[in-house]
């Protein structure tokens, strides 16, 4: 009994400090409020994950955070282009901290991720490699209506609602050019650096194949938000 009622309490505690931290009755940092929105540019924790998750059911909160990103884009309309393809909060990509080869079409909350993953992961990676930033990110592209590995019979890819990108390389600021299919195997600092972004990919991501998966991705990295986590 006495247990029982010493649980109770200290429900009504973390209960009432809950309640004290959503009203705003209980100052604490925005990083480590669960209901403040997410700062792309803080330092990510064990809450990032969840912020992140809480974007896909809130389009308008999605694109205030995106708008905060620095990343070039445009709005575009929802549509439905074939039988469970279509955007949806999706945006067309112009830049990202990088250069890119060409505009591409990805959710909202997938260009999230894409500028967590560039901030938290890319830019110190290639600091710490090369001492340099990356000037343009190199892709295959994102929004593709077609079943996964264009088989007939499988399920709908992640790239036909818009939300995976398939990254096949990276040019630093003095022009070298770092492609999944050359340097994945070649070790030293290019496979070094590679499999830091394609590991910390993993932490803002739900999906996120390399080389490692299969020969299908032997010459990009497969980046996407849902509905599986895998990491590999």
């Amino acid at each position: 009994m006495r247990l029982l009622i010493l649980l109770a309490v200290l429900a009504s505690i973390v209960a009432a400090a809950l309640y004290g931290v959503r009203s705003g009755a209980i100052d604490v940092p925005p990083d480590w409020n669960p209901w403040a929105p997410l700062d792309v540019n803080a330092e990510p924790n064990f809450l990032t994950r969840y912020k992140l998750g809480r974007l896909s059911k809130s389009s308008e909160d999605c694109q205030r955070v995106l708008a905060t990103t620095g990343i070039q884009y445009e709005r575009l309309d929802d549509r439905a282009t074939g039988p469970a393809c279509g955007f949806f909060n999706a945006v067309r990509i112009e830049r990202t901290s990088s250069r890119i080869a060409k505009p591409f079409s990805f959710s909202c909350r997938a260009a999230v991720s894409l500028a967590l993953w560039e901030r938290h992961v890319l830019e110190p990676a290639a600091q710490r490699h090369f001492g340099q930033k990356v000037a343009t990110l190199e892709h295959f592209g994102s929004y593709s209506c077609r079943n996964v590995y264009g088989r007939a019979k499988a399920t709908r890819s992640q790239h036909a609602t818009a939300e995976a990108l398939d990254v096949a390389g990276f040019i630093l600021e003095d022009g070298r050019r770092i492609r999944v299919l050359k340097d994945w195997e070649q070790g030293g600092e290019r496979g070094a650096f590679l499999r830091e972004v394609r590991d910390g990919a993993c932490r803002f991501f739900d999906g996120v194949l390399s080389p490692d998966y299969n020969d299908a991705h032997r010459d990009h990295f497969h980046f996407d938000r849902g509905p599986y986590r895998v990491c590999r």
